[in-house]
């Protein structure tokens, strides 16, 4: 048989090709890179997992009740590409030798990590506190322990540092993002600014900490990417957010799930989107996942910009786009960032302390999100389902009125915007407990962009716990109690994802 001509082999590609690589003049080679390009998470999936990323033994100051003074540290960026190198702070007190091992989260057959590499017999030693600089920031500036180089073939994803002292055994985190800078069919923005705004290492030193009330919600306070992320401070006590922020608390099932499905996804930072507003072009689908609260003005006019050249985005994400904050300025602007306005109008989320104090200016979150955080911006409620005929409900099997329930906590979006053709696809009242409303009412929305684009907003920042759980995951139960994995959740998050990547 005769070898195939380049005509035919274009033919037989095209068959499997996604649509329009032919009639935008692709070469053979060309259609053979991206068809490997758009199957990077499945075969990185396939290679051999393990579940030693997850720490063992952890232990809090008893004096702070946040930090991990045995073991605990920083790395200088918050996100980096492959084949860069990056440092690593840390200060380990009493002083004792340690280990870093580098793993990339994902799904690989259900062991939620995989060792990319290591740095072993480094020395450990205390390093002091920084001192409380101006608007109570705490800067460590520790020198390097550590220089990692990524490696030159590393798959975007979040990436942990476990820390493992050798004596004690004690562990913490250290957690960066690694990108690219490949055309994708999905991006996975992580919520690294609200993981960094709710950090109250070393003792209550929080966006939310100004040396008087225990929630503040004003200005006059900054905070600093330059020290280690102590453990959670809300909802419940999670081990594995030592030195993690909150990744593992609720973005991390989205990504397990995604990765498990096979979807072409992409990582990247708030900081990504803030920086880098051509960047958002390269995916199909923009995903705001969990808890992703402070967004800068400039993420905001960058993703609105984006749905408007034809970007669909899902905000899989409660609280989102609440709070205004501004970087830095000179070289390393975004190592700190305070909070400086609210994206909502004033009153509309029945104030929390001091935030009456803000400016409450447009652009408003649910001009961009379909909904936004509205009173009392804290609760629980059952998804429940207001357009069955809906294609998002298709496969599902729900009717008008069917609940999932538990999902939507502990926060969520209300208040629809009067975006034309925007339509409340799920809503329900809230409660402060089973039985007990407390008069809000969330609000999950879709609307079209202009480009036959859409956005979609779930409204709940517990979308994931109806997607998967990984290894380590806790289930939260606060005002509501979500009930894990449900495949109305699963279909309808992929009627969105293949209307999206169609």
């Amino acid at each position: 048989m005769s070898p195939l001509s380049r005509r035919e082999a274009l033919r037989n590609l095209a068959i499997i090709a996604p649509a329009g690589w032919a009639a935008a003049g692709c070469t053979a080679p060309q259609i053979l890179r991206r068809r490997r390009e758009t199957d990077v998470i499945r075969r990185e999936n396939d290679r051999p997992g393990s579940r030693d990323w997850m720490l063992e033994r952890t232990r809090v100051d008893p004096e702070t009740g946040w930090r991990s003074a045995a073991i605990e540290g920083y790395v200088s960026r918050t996100r980096v590409f492959a084949g860069e190198w990056i440092d690593v702070h840390v200060s380990s007190d009493p002083g004792e030798p340690f280990d870093i091992e580098f793993y990339r989260l994902g799904f690989y057959g259900g062991l939620g990590g995989r060792r990319v590499g290591g740095i072993a017999g480094l020395k450990g030693e205390p390093r002091a506190l920084p001192v409380v600089g101006e608007r109570r920031v705490r800067e460590c500036g520790w020198p390097v322990t550590a220089r990692w180089q990524v490696p030159s073939d590393a798959v975007s994803g979040v990436y942990l540092g476990r820390m493992r002292t050798r004596r004690s055994g004690l562990e913490s985190y250290v957690v960066f993002v690694v990108r690219d800078r490949r055309q994708a069919g999905l991006m996975f923005q992580c919520s690294d600014h609200t993981w960094q705004a709710y950090n109250r290492w070393p003792d209550h030193f929080s966006l939310y900490d100004n040396g008087v009330e225990r929630w503040w919600w004003g200005g006059g306070v900054r905070v600093s990417f330059d020290r280690p992320y102590a453990r959670y401070c809300q909802i419940f006590n999670q081990p594995l957010s030592q030195g993690s922020g909150e990744f593992l608390l609720w973005e991390f099932p989205v990504a397990y799930w995604l990765e498990q499905q096979g979807y072409d996804v992409t990582y990247v930072s708030n900081q990504d989107t803030h920086a880098d507003p051509r960047g958002l072009r390269r995916a199909k689908g923009f995903l705001s996942v969990g808890h992703d609260e402070y967004w800068t003005l400039e993420m905001f006019r960058n993703v609105q910009a984006a749905v408007g050249d034809g970007l669909n985005v899902a905000f899989l994400s409660g609280n989102a786009v609440c709070g205004r904050i501004r970087h830095g300025t000179g070289p390393r602007a975004d190592r700190a960032f305070e909070r400086v306005g609210v994206f909502g109008p004033p009153g509309g989320t029945r104030e929390f302390v001091a935030m009456a104090s803000l400016p409450h200016e447009r652009p408003y979150a649910h001009e961009l999100v379909g909904a936004h955080s509205t009173g009392p911006v804290t609760g629980g409620a059952d998804w429940t389902c207001r357009k069955p005929g809906h294609w998002l409900f298709e496969g599902t099997g729900m009717k008008d009125g069917d609940s999932i329930p538990g999902i939507v906590g502990w926060e969520w979006h209300g208040d629809p915007a009067p975006i034309p053709g925007l339509e409340v696809v799920a809503s329900g009242a809230t409660q402060d407990a089973p039985g007990k409303p407390n008069g809000g009412e969330f609000t999950a929305t879709l609307y079209p962009g202009p480009r036959g684009n859409v956005v979609f907003n779930a409204a709940t920042i517990w979308w994931g716990d109806g997607l998967s759980e990984p290894p380590g995951y806790m289930r939260p139960s606060v005002y509501t109690t979500p009930r894990g994995p449900d495949e109305r959740v699963r279909q309808i998050t992929r009627n969105l994802l293949g209307r999206f990547l169609a």
